[in-house]
């Protein structure tokens, strides 16, 4: 027999904690949310956090909250499989990491002097690693740098930590140079018709490069090409809107035409 969804005058995340334990009940619950585990709702939690940083850049309030309740509905999916384990619930998970933010923040929660943001950002790194010190995760700088971070990412967040103790180019200068050097290399082994493991392996170093680039020009990667993304879009849709107009589709046009329709979407949005 079907049971009635919690009230609505219970606190809200009460409420969705109750819903998720409800889906998840053996005696009548829903039989695709009983199915998944933590790996089969990883996937879901990743794109539900790139959904929230789309609604941001897109500026859309109401879309954001939205998104931002499907991915505390991750946090409560997860959280409600491992209290099923006997392994935590969702008040533990919500107590860490308020325990994390006032250990983290000293001179805000404790004695300690006020700090500007790029102070808070180093004494933020030197707790993280007393932390990991504590946990027995002092092996490599690099250990606890999560290996499912989006590639460019994850290189900008080991360089990062490579950079603490000097490993670093002295200026942006460096950069750029190396990255001519990798093209370069990219080219000749192309040219070379080298095997396409070697080809790989260039093309990663120069996306390595790119995303120290960034690194060292204070900008987010991942931000950047999701932008270059959303341009190239708009951009090949005013294309495919102009073709239109005179009775075409893409594949019905070439290089010359719509390269020209290109130059007109920059300029249009120049203008």
């Amino acid at each position: 027999m079907p049971l009635p969804a919690p009230p609505n005058d219970e606190r809200p995340i009460d409420r969705l904690i109750g819903i998720m334990a409800r889906l998840r009940d053996p005696q009548g619950g829903c039989a695709w949310d009983l199915e998944q585990t933590f790996a089969t709702i990883a996937p879901y939690t990743v794109e539900e956090a790139y959904e929230v940083a789309d609604a941001i850049e897109r500026g859309d309030l109401a879309d954001l909250r939205e998104e931002l309740g499907d991915l505390l509905l991750q946090v409560v999916f997860h959280s409600r499989m491992a209290q099923e384990e006997g392994a935590f619930a969702f008040d533990d998970v919500a107590n860490a990491i308020s325990e994390k933010m006032i250990r983290r923040h000293p001179h805000v929660f404790g004695e300690d002097e006020q700090r500007t943001s790029a102070e808070q950002t180093r004494a933020w790194e030197v707790i993280k690693a007393q932390e990991r010190a504590k946990k027995g995760r002092n092996a490599s700088l690099l250990d606890d740098v999560p290996v499912g971070l989006p590639a460019l990412t994850r290189a900008v967040k080991l360089t990062a930590r490579a950079a603490r103790v000097g490993f670093d180019w002295p200026d942006v200068s460096f950069v750029f140079d190396k990255l001519r050097e990798e093209t370069a290399e990219l080219e000749a082994e192309v040219e070379a018709g080298a095997a396409i493991e070697r080809v790989r392996d260039e093309l990663g170093d120069i996306l390595f490069v790119c995303a120290n680039l960034a690194r060292k020009l204070d900008l987010e990667p991942e931000d950047a090409l999701r932008s270059t993304n959303a341009k190239f879009a708009r951009r090949f849709r005013f294309i495919e809107a102009e073709l239109a107009k005179r009775g075409k589709t893409a594949d019905q046009s070439d290089l010359s035409e719509m390269d020209a329709l290109w130059d007109a979407a920059k300029a249009e949005e120049k203008a």
